[in-house]
């Protein structure tokens, strides 16, 4: 366990995130590499994540499969006279996995024509006010608007309704998308386009839509079924290449080191989109797929053209509560009265509780009897605890039922924020992986300790040490795009338990460097079921790599994400060049993918 640093209150963090995510691609030029089927890579120091051989100085490489590792010497023993490629970089480790994400869903949420609001982008209300008037100015008239990121406690206001949006759009349609993706607010002018002003919705399964004391929309609609009613249209509307737009976020990952990731709700219409971006030249994720149990048959098979190597589905996504930031996660522990509950519009009286589950428990019992003996790996997104008590006994109940209790299934449960030892103890007992969020802490840290919820429980906000010490496999992600990709960043917040702004709470919940490493490579790829394929550098796994400027064990952790910058990636033994990619992607005939537009902002951050 690492000495958490005392707090420096004075002094930021200088830019992690932006220097970690906005880097070109240098170091050598893809055209000066050998265009051989087997060569000797060589860098600084190799990490390879393998406790058989913790480092190495060359990797062999045949085809798409690392074949030696070890010595240069070593490696010319299974590959003699292979040329040597030295990659120039300071060290090389396995390419970094991001098991939750919605690479696809994000693309078309933070690209245009969608613009980005979030926090990162836009840190005070006066700065997204300034982005609406902007787009109003520059865009005709007839043309709805969607905005994309608005989070009501770092934004400091409530959550608009349609009276609040009206008085900025006037009779304009306009959507305005929450940044945790569980809410979206709406004009009036959306309302009477679709004659919901005199026949309102009913509330879908799973979704609802706030209503005033006589039933009429407010202009808030909660959860992907009723935003994927609110959006749909409007997403059709303004179009788009979506594949280009989905390649933008593919490049944002691997931009911050990932090679592998995962879809955390697709569904089947997203097949076709998800095999071209696999079929591009110098594609660089490798995806792992839960489709959404809202799904017309979610536990339906599904095989790609692609190969399972780069496209798998793997299970079936649930989400049982919603999101602390706006008020309707399911916790057993009030909100408390404080200038940022009451700037967000949270009320303490009626936030969080048992009411905030999205299902009831027969519902997830029948989707569970459904999809359970097909053999799906289950997924439930729970941040609060009585959402993480209630996936787990549901779990518990199905794992009995169809005698998977002490077998491998690694069921999953995300986020967990609100986790507890005992809860991570059980979950460990049932074989359920937990994937954990560093950036929830990072962004909204000094906000939940005492400003949000009592600092007994707001402090301890990912307790990525309780997690380790239960004995789960613990992985960490960023639920793009809920939060920018930056596994370093995550790596540095679990490791320092360091707010944005340099703050530290629960310092006792820190883990050391090299637990956090493997829950971005190794630990998150036995969550995927790929622990056979990637998550580190040993024989016979695919040749994933990442290239880093500095050894992340040897820096010290407040500076990771500033000292420790990616320099490239590699899958499956060929350096990505990322301009051939997009160029690919711009290119590709949006025809086929347009309908995929009015997916855009419907579950991305679940």
């Amino acid at each position: 366990m690492p000495e958490p640093e005392a707090p420096d209150e004075t002094a930021g963090v200088p830019s992690p995130l932006n220097s970690s995510l906005s880097l070109p691609v240098p170091g050598q030029s893809v055209s000066a590499l050998p265009a051989v089927d087997a060569f000797i890579l060589t860098a600084g120091t190799i990490v390879t994540m393998d406790a058989q051989l913790p480092r190495a100085s060359a990797v062999a490489v045949a085809g798409a499969k690392i074949v030696a590792v070890g010595t240069l010497a070593e490696c010319a023993e299974i590959l003699p006279g292979a040329p040597v490629v030295d990659s120039g970089a300071p060290v090389l480790m396995p390419g970094f996995i991001d098991p939750h994400s919605h690479p696809f869903l994000s693309g078309l949420a933070t690209q245009l024509p969608a613009l980005s609001i979030a926090p990162w982008k836009a840190p005070r209300w006066s700065d997204v006010l300034s982005i609406f008037s902007q787009a109003m100015a520059e865009n005709d008239a007839g043309l709805p608007l969607l905005f994309n990121g608005f989070d009501a406690l770092l934004h400091g206001r409530p959550t608009p309704t349609a009276a609040d949006l009206d008085k900025i759009f006037g009779e304009r349609i306009a959507v305005v998308v929450d940044n945790s993706g569980h809410a979206c607010s709406f004009t009036s002018a959306l309302i009477r386009s679709r004659g919901w002003d005199t026949h309102p919705p009913a509330d879908p399964i799973g979704g609802s839509f706030a209503r005033d004391v006589e039933g009429a929309l407010t202009g808030i609609s909660y959860e992907i079924p009723a935003n994927t009613a609110v959006l749909g249209p409007v997403m059709q509307e303004l179009g788009g290449n979506p594949l280009g737009s989905a390649a933008e976020y593919y490049a944002l990952m691997a931009r911050a080191g990932i090679t592998s990731t995962s879809d955390m709700t697709y569904s089947a219409d997203l097949a076709a989109a998800y095999e071209a971006l696999a079929a591009m030249p110098s594609s660089p994720l490798r995806v792992s797929l839960w489709e959404v149990s809202t799904a017309a048959e979610p536990g339906a098979a599904a095989t790609f053209a692609a190969g399972d190597e780069r496209l798998v589905k793997q299970g079936v996504k649930l989400w049982t509560d919603g999101s602390p930031w706006i008020g309707n996660v399911a916790i057993s522990f009030p909100y408390v009265p404080s200038e940022a509950t009451e700037r967000a519009g949270i009320d303490p009286a009626t936030a969080g509780g048992a009411s905030a589950m999205n299902y009831s428990r027969a519902q997830v019992d029948a989707i569970l009897d459904r999809c359970a003996p097909l053999g799906w790996q289950m997924s439930f997104h729970a941040n609060g605890d009585l959402a993480i008590d209630f996936a787990l006994d549901a779990y518990e109940r199905a794992l009995a039922e169809y005698g998977l209790l002490g077998t491998d299934h690694r069921w999953r449960i995300e986020h967990a924020g609100a986790g507890r030892r005992e809860q991570f103890e059980r979950a460990a007992r049932l074989g359920v992986h937990v994937s954990l969020a560093p950036f929830q802490y990072y962004f909204w840290g000094d906000l939940l300790d005492g400003q949000m919820f009592a600092p007994e429980h707001g402090a301890r906000w990912q307790a990525f040490a309780e997690a380790v010490e239960a004995g789960l496999v613990v992985s960490l992600h960023n639920d793009g795009s809920v939060s920018p990709p930056a596994p370093v960043l995550n790596v540095q917040t679990a490791v320092t338990r360091r707010t944005s702004s340099g703050r530290i709470h629960a310092p006792q919940q820190a883990i050391s460097v090299d637990a956090a490493l493997k829950a971005h490579t190794i630990d998150a790829a036995r969550t995927l079921h790929r622990e056979h394929l990637v998550g580190s550098i040993a024989v016979g796994k695919l040749a994933d790599f990442v290239e880093l400027s500095a050894d992340p064990y040897e820096v010290t952790p407040r500076y990771l994400a500033e000292r420790v910058q990616v320099l490239g990636t590699w899958v499956d033994g060929a350096r990505i060049d990322l301009p051939e990619f997009l160029a690919a992607a711009h290119a590709s005939d949006s025809a086929p993918h347009a309908h995929h537009a009015a997916r855009g902002h419907t579950g991305h951050g679940c």
